[in-house]
């Protein structure tokens, strides 16, 4: 019985739900419910840890600026850099909080839980249009208005073109005077070897060398 009231273990509940609704918030449209549970945890847990005012206040803005990289990474960017430092920032804010080393390392475990679980929200919730150039969501279908590029990129296959850059396997080539990223079938081409163009899959260009 104890061992449940332990003050490590609420910790690590309250910072896992408060990670996991905000996150939730930015990775599905809940219009601000899981923002407000969110928010709550989280200023609940620096409230139980932290006496000095000052502190408090500190830890809250590292923890939420952590969170805005998160959002400003999934809008915007969408590389993962501002995400991961986030995500880094806010395990750093909550660890410092915490009264000893178990508890804050059950906060960091709470941090890191609730993060990985909040993306089970994206199976059961409306999704936001978030990190959308890493996870390929938009895919260069007909129905999303690319039909027109997929025509031009199938009217390569077959044409003959040279290397810009090495292909490791992947690299640039150019084409009739145009640039593209390529792919070649798990060869290394070397900068400056004309190639053949010999399949196209949406945008994704298979080359080959030409023989000499």
């Amino acid at each position: 019985m104890a061992a449940l009231l332990d003050t490590s273990w609420i910790g690590f509940v309250i910072v896992g739900l408060g990670t996991l609704f905000l996150i939730g918030e930015i990775l599905v449209n809940m219009r601000g419910l899981f923002a407000l549970l969110g928010i709550s945890f989280i200023v609940l847990y620096f409230y139980i840890n932290i006496v000095d005012p000052s502190t408090f206040v500190i830890m809250l803005i590292i923890y939420f600026v952590g969170l805005l990289l998160i959002l400003i990474d999934g809008k915007i960017i969408n590389d993962g850099t501002l995400g991961t430092l986030g995500l880094a920032g806010m395990t750093f804010s909550v660890v410092l909080a915490a009264p000893n080393f178990f508890a804050g390392l059950y906060a960091f475990i709470g941090v890191i839980l609730g993060a990985a679980l909040s993306f089970t929200f994206l199976k059961v919730f409306k999704r936001r249009n978030m990190w959308s150039k890493i996870t390929l969501k938009d895919r260069l279908t007909k129905e999303a208005g690319y039909s027109s590029l997929n025509e031009e990129y199938i009217q390569l296959i077959g044409k003959e073109g040279v290397t810009l850059t090495d292909l490791r396997p992947v690299g640039t080539i150019e084409i009739d005077k145009k640039e593209y990223s390529a792919i070649s079938n798990a060869q290394w081409i070397k900068k400056g070897t004309k190639i053949q163009i010999t399949d196209v899959d949406g945008t994704r260009i298979l080359v080959k060398e030409l023989e000499k």
